[in-house]
């Protein structure tokens, strides 16, 4: 019914002219995505890229840069210690010099004091050994006195005298 009342009817198109006639339509398409992809590519890809580049180069730059402040501080640091260990090494040899040099010091105030000691001591046993000579000779000086006054005393009352 249908059918009869369409006009005449067009033979329906081959599916190679249904293909040929995608592709034809299809062609405005493909230029239009062609020429996003290139406008993408110019004007955010390259700039991003250029940017992303810039921002590697700069944070290497800067880590490089961080290294060798680093390494300035770690030679700074050991050179710093070198130096402290040489004066506290100056330090000590100082100071044991000084130690040595009281040692000394005290070692000659010593040695003095015991000659001094000494020489009191030498002068003492002298003069004790002199009063010691004077003590015997006066004690034998007074012997034969004392010694006949002894006698004198016991001999009368041995031979019966009274006194």
């Amino acid at each position: 019914m249908f059918a009869a009342d369409a006009p005449a009817a067009q033979p329906e198109p081959s599916l190679v002219d249904q293909v040929v006639q995608l592709l034809i339509g299809a062609i405005p398409t493909a230029i239009l995505f062609i020429v996003l992809v290139l406008c993408y590519q110019f004007l955010v890809q390259g700039p991003l890229t250029k940017t992303l580049k810039e921002r590697r180069a700069r944070t290497e730059g800067a880590i490089e840069d961080a290294h060798r402040a680093i390494a300035q501080a770690e030679a700074r640091a050991a050179d710093y210690a070198t130096r402290l260990r040489h004066a506290r090494a100056e330090i000590f040899k100082g100071r044991e010099l000084r130690i040595k040099q009281w040692n000394a010091e005290r070692d000659a105030v010593l040695e003095g004091a015991r000659k001094a000691a000494g020489l009191k001591v030498s002068e003492a046993k002298a003069e004790l050994e002199a009063e010691a000579s004077n003590a015997r000779q006066a004690i034998q000086a007074s012997a034969s006195d004392l010694a006949g006054q002894v006698v004198r005393a016991v001999l009368p009352l041995a031979a019966g005298s009274t006194r």
